[in-house]
C-alpha cells in the first residue's frame, strides 16, 4: 500500500510510473458480468441478500467445481463472502479461538498473520525455502510441536507464484485429517496456472476451509466478492458471523457475478496474456542480473532475490521507483526476517508497459554497486 502511495504521488507530479507492485489484473471484469450487473440494476432493488449470499450463485459455484474439478459441492456449504478477504476473516473467528495456535507459511501473505494476530490467535511461521519451492513439506508439518489448531496454506501462492503438486497437497491435507489440524486453503489465484491445473483441497476430503474469490481468475477485484466451501459443523458459525459483520456480501456484485461462469473463453485469453508475460520476464530477468527466481508456476508474480545489491528491499524498491518509475513490492511484506532479500513483481499488466519497466531495471541494475 505505500509503494502505491508513491506511485500515486509520482503520477500526481506527472512523473511516468511502470507499476509492477499491484497484485491485480489489467483487465476488466468480463462483458457477461458488466451485462449481468446492468441487467440487475434495472430490475432488481439490490437490497440485501441472505448472509451466505444468492442460492442461485451458490449453487453456479457449484456447478463451477463440477465443471473445474469434477468435485461435488453441496450450495448449502458454499458462503459467499466480501471478498475473499472477508473469507479468511470468517474462516478464522469461525475455526480458531483466541490463543490457538496456526501456522503460515513464510513468504506468504501478510493479510494472514495480520488477521491471526488480531484475533488473538499464536501465529506459528514456517520458513519454506527456495529449494522446495517456497512451500511447506510434509516433514517440517510432521515436526511440529506442539500440534497447531491450524494449517494456512496457498497454492499458488502469493508472493511466489509456486504451487503444490497434487500428491504433495494430498499428503498435507491426510495430515492435517489424522492430527486433527483445520486446514484453511487458499484458492484464490486458480485458474490462474502454466502447467499443471490447481487441485482443490475440497476434492482430498471435506474438513478444510477453501477460499475462493472472483478477484484474480474472473478479473472482479474492486467488486470485493468471494467465496468459501465450508465443512458442516462450521456453517451456521459462519452464517451467524457473516450476517452480524455485513449482513451479507455487495448485493450487486453478486447478480454481476452470476455472469462470470459464461466466461471462460474470454477469462483463459486472459491467462494466455499473462502466460506470454510471464514467459517474457523469466526470459529477460536473468539479462537484468535477476537470475534467482521462484518458477511461477500459478499466479501472476515473479518473486526475485535481490540479495546481491540490498538486504533492505523496501529502501531498494523506493530508489527504483524514485530514479525509474518502476514500481515493486518488498519482500518484507510477504516475509518479515529474510524478505529484505526479495522482490515482487507483477506481470498482469500491460506487456508493452513491462518491457519497459523490464529495460529501466536492467539498466539501474547495471548501475548499482553489488554487495554480494
Amino acid at each position: 500500500m505505500r509503494t502505491m502511495e508513491l506511485a500515486a504521488a509520482r503520477r500526481a507530479a506527472g512523473l511516468a510510473v511502470y507499476d509492477l507492485s499491484v497484485g491485480q489484473p489489467l483487465t476488466p471484469a468480463p462483458a457477461s458480468v458488466l451485462a449481468a450487473a446492468h441487467r440487475a440494476l434495472h430490475s432488481d432493488r439490490i437490497g440485501y441478500t441472505p448472509a451466505l449470499g444468492l442460492p442461485q450463485l451458490r449453487e453456479a459455484i457449484c456447478e463451477h467445481y463440477r465443471r473445474t474439478y469434477g468435485v461435488d459441492v453441496a450450495s448449502s456449504q458454499v458462503a459467499l463472502t466480501t471478498g475473499s478477504s472477508g473469507g479468511f476473516l470468517l474462516s478464522f473467528l469461525a475455526a480458531f479461538d483466541a490463543g490457538d495456535s496456526v501456522v503460515v507459511t513464510r513468504p506468504g501473505y501478510p493479510a494472514y498473520r495480520n488477521l491471526l494476530y488480531s484475533l488473538g490467535c499464536q501465529v506459528v511461521e514456517l520458513p519454506c525455502a527456495a529449494e522446495a519451492g517456497f512451500q511447506p513439506t510434509i516433514e517440517q508439518l510432521r515436526a511440529l510441536d506442539p500440534v497447531p489448531a491450524g494449517l494456512v496454506l496457498a497454492s499458488p501462492a502469493n508472493p511466489t507464484g509456486t504451487m503444490l503438486a497434487a500428491d504433495a497437497l494430498r499428503e498435507i491435507a491426510e495430515w492435517c485429517e489424522q492430527a486433527g489440524v483445520r486446514l484453511i486453503s487458499d484458492e484464490i489465484y486458480h485458474g490462474i496456472t502454466y502447467g499443471d491445473p490447481a487441485t482443490t483441497a475440497w476434492g482430498l476430503g471435506r474438513s478444510a476451509i477453501c477460499v475462493g474469490s472472483f478477484s484474480k481468475y474472473f478479473s472482479m477485484t474492486g467488486w470485493r466478492l468471494g467465496w468459501l466451501l465450508l465443512p458442516e459443523e462450521l456453517v451456521d458459525s459462519v452464517d451467524r458471523l457473516a450476517g452480524n459483520f455485513a449482513l451479507c456480501p455487495p448485493t450487486l456484485s453478486q447478480h454481476a457475478a452470476l455472469g462470470a461462469f459464461d466466461a471462460y473463453s474470454e477469462l483463459d485469453d486472459n491467462v494466455a496474456r499473462y502466460r506470454a508475460n510471464r514467459d517474457f520476464m523469466l526470459g529477460r530477468l536473468p539479462h537484468c542480473g535477476l537470475d534467482r527466481l521462484a518458477p511461477a508456476d500459478g499466479a501472476f508474480y515473479i518473486y526475485a532475490d535481490v540479495s546481491r545489491w540490498t538486504a533492505d528491499s523496501l529502501a531498494f524498491g523506493a530508489r527504483l521507483l524514485a530514479e525509474t518509475g518502476v514500481a515493486v513490492a518488498s519482500g518484507i511484506d510477504f516475509d518479515p526476517v529474510d524478505g529484505g532479500r526479495f522482490i515482487r513483481m507483477c506481470f498482469a499488466g500491460d506487456a508493452g508497459e513491462i518491457a519497459t519497466a523490464t529495460s529501466l531495471l536492467q539498466e539501474w541494475l547495471g548501475r548499482q554497486p553489488a554487495i554480494s
